[in-house]
């Protein structure tokens, strides 16, 4: 801003106001750059506001114009304590009476003799283990923690190795298939040399874990029946046994029949009909908010058209069969604008036509929501109306902020130059305002010497 100047003594005016009316006059150009920008970059702003809204919406749109999950079918279980179930967009209505009579089960085979402690105590001096074929090498003295550590640490051996204190004093080597299943039994050949630990061989052959007696748990796959159709499986989780439905074991019970039942699942279309309705009358706030300094989208031509665009979609005719307006099934305007739900409507077509709704929602070509879909990635896709209208947006802030740049240079220039030339006048006046005091008081002088 440059050090104050003063008319020094000349008429007592302060010459930095002077500097700092005439620079305010000349700013003002540039003043209006700064506000266009400032608008700019709050329209900028809206602007990504606007492309949120917009990806909400179409979001909701996707999901209610798919046809395989727009009128949906959940699964449910009379008991979850015993079947718990879910159900994907394959699932198709239907009651399902299941009974479990087994869950699979892993095979846990448990070593025979303790050992004092698991860190200290030597259980082998050498030789190997066989589990399931892998043969487990020990080249020294191995404590019990040590070989379980040495058999899980062996790549292609689904069986996991752990030690339990089952008593005071008293730890076991205890073998875990990785899964469940019958596929999934293991067997033990015990080859290791100074051991303490052996494992329970029922028949004799020298090997453990080929028959139920030397298991603390048999491997065994689930069996159950469906609609009195005999099932096995290796896992308690079925997700092929009913189309489109996973059934998960939990309890094992001859006597006891579980009801699985597909039904329409209405609430879920309800549900996502609200959300494409709340991010509908969400994006509107933006066209009905008053356009503002701070708002400027409310007036941007790419927000009114594609407020007009939807409108006209959701309010369109669709198709050729029962339900041909979304109107028609309880989703229209108030008369203020705002997207509503009449879900006794919807529920009444429902009931009446599930396929014409489905249909009037999804269908390959003439699918409301399909077109809705559509019509918003007209926008938001990467070449489409909303980016370009950003990326000119910005690229007018980047010009702008490059002429306040300029301008605020050639302002700072022409301020220093206008300081310098009022310090050579103020300095000029001093002169003169000096001499002329020399003047008078040598008049004065020349007055009283009678001259």
């Amino acid at each position: 801003m440059g050090s104050p100047i003063t008319f020094s003594g000349f008429n007592n005016i302060d010459f930095n106001t002077i500097l700092n009316a005439v620079m305010q006059q000349e700013r003002r150009p540039l003043d209006s750059l700064e506000q266009r920008k400032r608008a700019l970059q709050a329209a900028s702003t809206n602007y990504s506001t606007l492309s949120t809204k917009l990806s909400s919406l179409q979001s909701a749109a996707s999901s209610l114009g798919s046809t395989s999950t727009v009128v949906g079918f959940a699964a449910t279980s009379n008991n979850e304590q015993a079947i718990q179930v879910s159900s994907t967009a394959a699932a198709a209505e239907g009651r399902y009476d299941v009974v479990v009579s087994q869950l699979a089960r892993a095979q846990v085979t448990v070593s025979g003799v303790a050992a004092a402690d698991s860190d200290t105590a030597i259980v082998a001096m050498g030789g190997s283990i066989t589990i399931d074929g892998v043969a487990v090498a020990i080249t020294g003295p191995t404590t019990l923690s040590e070989l379980a550590a040495a058999i899980n640490e062996l790549d292609g051996l689904d069986v996991n190795a752990s030690v339990s204190e089952t008593a005071p004093g008293s730890f076991r080597l205890i073998l875990t298939a990785a899964e469940t299943g019958a596929a999934n039994a293991f067997t033990i050949s015990n080859s290791l040399t100074g051991s303490t630990i052996n494992f329970t061989d029922t028949d004799g052959d020298l090997v453990s874990g080929d028959t139920a007696a030397d298991n603390a748990v048999q491997a065994t796959n689930a069996a159950l029946t469906i609609n009195s159709v005999a099932v096995t499986a290796t896992t308690n989780v079925l997700t092929s046994a009913i189309e489109g439905v996973t059934l998960t074991l939990l309890k094992a019970d001859a006597d006891e029949t579980v009801v699985v039942e597909v039904a329409r699942d209405d609430g879920s279309l309800k549900d996502r009909l609200k959300s494409f309705v709340t991010a509908y009358n969400d994006l509107r706030t933006l066209t009905t908010t008053p356009p503002s300094t701070t708002n400027p989208v409310g007036r941007d031509l790419v927000l009114r058209g594609i407020q007009n665009e939807l409108r006209m979609a959701l309010t369109a005719e669709y198709g050729t069969g029962d339900y041909t307006r979304l109107a028609s099934v309880g989703l229209g305007f108030s008369r203020t604008g705002e997207l509503m739900l009449d879900e006794s409507q919807l529920e009444e077509a429902l009931q009446s036509n599930p396929d014409a709704v489905k249909s009037l929602f999804a269908d390959a070509t003439t699918g409301s929501f399909a077109a809705v879909d559509k019509l918003i990635k007209t926008y938001t896709s990467a070449d489409g109306q909303l980016p370009d209208a950003r990326l000119r947006l910005n690229d007018e802030i980047s010009r702008i902020g490059q002429r306040i740049a300029s301008m605020e240079e050639r302002l700072a220039l022409r301020r220093a130059t206008l300081q310098k030339e009022y310090a050579a006048a103020d300095a000029a006046m001093s002169r003169l305002n000096s001499q002329s005091g020399t003047l008078a008081n040598l008049g004065a002088s020349l007055s009283s010497s009678g001259l």
